[in-house]
């Protein structure tokens, strides 16, 4: 499996007041032809994010369009989406479409934690609200501390979840412990969680997020960002499941940071595998989470 990357197809440029840096956690939705709307995550001057787009060309790798101002924006001191809203990817439920999202919230200076929202987009892919006005999806028995991204499909009849988990703040080497998780609805609401989907390994992956999945012939295909705890920064895993429950992590995802000087040439994360034309593209942050926009890959056809 090899990426070849196509470039930095979105150079970001401040928008409003609460979009001024970083095109984070791009999520494509085709509109016709090669145009995709790339919504992402933007943030303020306090670095609190909400949500903009920008309309894209993926074969000309070309932006033809962006939003004018932000389509959803953080919540208020005391809600739970108070510090931002990082986008996961586009689903359907009974003709509604939905957007889950990692809801960032700093409580008393301590610190950050998330919950799992749910937002609904508008058949215009223009505006957005939150469905419902509270937590969708929270910290319980199973997942004890945190919460983060999370990738929803309608799959063999039922829908299927992989999310992060926040195991511990801290491990013996000082990296966090946020794995990737596994749950499963029949209707969309409510959710049972099966526990962890990936492994991890103690400074080789143990900071998991942003899981973005496929489904072909030969089984699930899963993408995530990671950290290995030495000091690293994010680089882009994958792996591979015959069922979607049981996974098998490799060490080579076929894409890896750029050369010095490059924009994604001290970190690689958040990616978003999506097909188009019988061939699988990913969407990708590079150093600094984003803050200068994000590039294109495809995947080279084995022969």
């Amino acid at each position: 499996m090899t990426w070849e990357k196509l470039g930095q197809i979105y150079r970001f440029k401040a928008i409003d007041e609460l979009l001024i840096s970083h095109a984070s956690n791009p999520l494509a939705v085709h509109l016709q032809d090669d145009i995709f709307r790339v919504f992402f995550s933007g943030r303020d001057k306090e670095n609190k994010s909400s949500v903009g787009y920008v309309d894209i060309d993926i074969i000309e790798k070309q932006v033809v369009a962006q939003c004018k101002k932000a389509v959803f924006q953080y919540g208020e001191r005391d809600s739970f989406y108070s510090h931002g809203v990082s986008i996961g990817n586009m689903y359907e439920v009974d003709d509604t479409k939905y957007i889950q999202f990692m809801a960032w919230q700093i409580r008393n200076q301590g610190h950050w934690r998330g919950d799992i929202g749910r937002l609904i987009i508008d058949d215009n892919l223009e505006r957005m609200k939150l469905s419902p006005n509270s937590v969708f999806i929270g910290c319980d028995e199973e997942d004890k501390v945190s919460l983060s991204y999370s990738w929803v499909v309608f799959d063999e009849g039922i829908y299927k979840m992989w999310y992060g988990s926040t195991v511990d703040w801290t491990s013996e080497n000082s990296e966090m412990i946020h794995v990737i998780k596994y749950a499963t609805s029949k209707d969309g609401e409510t959710w049972t969680r099966h526990g962890l989907a990936i492994p991890y390994e103690l400074g080789v992956a143990q900071a998991f997020s942003r899981p973005t999945v496929i489904k072909d012939s030969s089984g699930y295909h899963m993408w995530f960002s990671y950290r290995s705890g030495d000091g690293t920064k994010y680089r882009i895993g994958y792996a591979f499941s015959l069922d979607g429950i049981q996974w098998d992590r490799k060490e080579d995802s076929g894409i890896d940071v750029g050369k010095v000087g490059k924009w994604d040439s001290e970190m690689i994360c958040y990616p978003f595998v999506f097909e188009h034309k019988h061939k699988k593209y990913m969407l990708y942050n590079g150093n600094d989470f984003g803050k200068d926009g994000f590039g294109l890959a495809v995947l080279k056809e084995d022969k």
